[in-house]
């Protein structure tokens, strides 16, 4: 039930929904309240434009990114490094037969350069799959066999095939972890959210060092384009959005 309400909750922290709301209630009420109803078709499209410029976009993005601190270790041989889901493209990947990578592929690319150069033992794959089709792929699978095609051993992959979000990710990761014994680990995930896996994992008893990738946010700098109204700004604000509420959900259930 959780999985479901947080993929309902999720269209409402959109501003793309927040202004195609605004504009149809101001369609609804133009006959009745004419001056209201243009008031909030403006505020519609101000929202819609405003979410969509790169100032607001990387304004979110340092937010969200700016408690973010990488404690990796490059003179430690870890147990194992545990890279987290969420860099596959499932549909592209169903289609194609290869893994497809969204905008954060440098999860599973850090991963493999971790193994390849000895600086971690094995590799904990914590991603499973919201498709409760049988056939739908797992991305626990998909990232191992990515892993294999570029030459890791076999014996140094482990997969946890089961999570569908960051808290299971930490449950079910804590179960291998103590089954196998390892103590010295490093998490692997965006920066942007790193600060809710490290607590989520934290609050299972795990207290792995870090290691940030996929970092999305830069130093602000004025240039010609920054007032263009571009789709890419829209979906990484919203992204951001959707994160720092994750956040504050998790602390209100305790799992962080």
């Amino acid at each position: 039930m959780f999985i479901f309400l947080s993929k309902v909750l999720d269209l409402f922290l959109a501003p793309l929904t927040w202004a195609l709301l605004l504009m149809a209630v101001g369609v609804v009420l133009r006959r009745r309240r004419a001056r209201l109803a243009v008031g909030l078709q403006v505020l519609g499209w101000l929202t819609l434009y405003v979410f969509s410029t790169e100032a607001v976009a990387n304004a979110l993005q340092r937010w969200v990114e700016a408690d973010v601190v990488s404690t990796y270790q490059p003179d430690t041989v870890y147990d194992a490094v545990i890279v987290l889901g969420g860099a596959v493209d499932a549909d592209a990947t169903a289609r194609s037969g290869y893994p497809e990578y969204n905008p954060a592929p440098e999860r599973i690319m850090r991963g493999f350069e971790l193994l390849h150069e000895g600086k971690a033992r094995q590799v904990l794959l914590a991603a499973g799959t919201l498709d409760t089709r049988p056939e739908a792929p797992v991305e626990a699978d998909l990232l191992a066999h990515q892993l294999l095609m570029w030459g890791i051993a076999p014996e140094r992959i482990v997969r946890e095939r089961k999570s569908r979000n960051t808290r299971e990710n930490a449950v079910n990761s804590e179960r291998i972890i103590r089954e196998r014994g390892w103590s010295k680990l490093l998490l692997v995930t965006s920066a942007a959210h790193m600060p809710r896996a490290l607590g989520t994992f934290e609050a299972v008893g795990l207290h792995p060092d870090t290691l940030a990738v996929d970092v999305r946010s830069h130093a602000w700098y004025p240039h010609g384009f920054w007032w263009q109204p571009r789709a890419s700004n829209l979906s990484a604000g919203t992204d951001a959005l959707r994160e720092l509420f994750g956040r504050l959900v998790y602390r209100l259930r305790g799992w962080a």
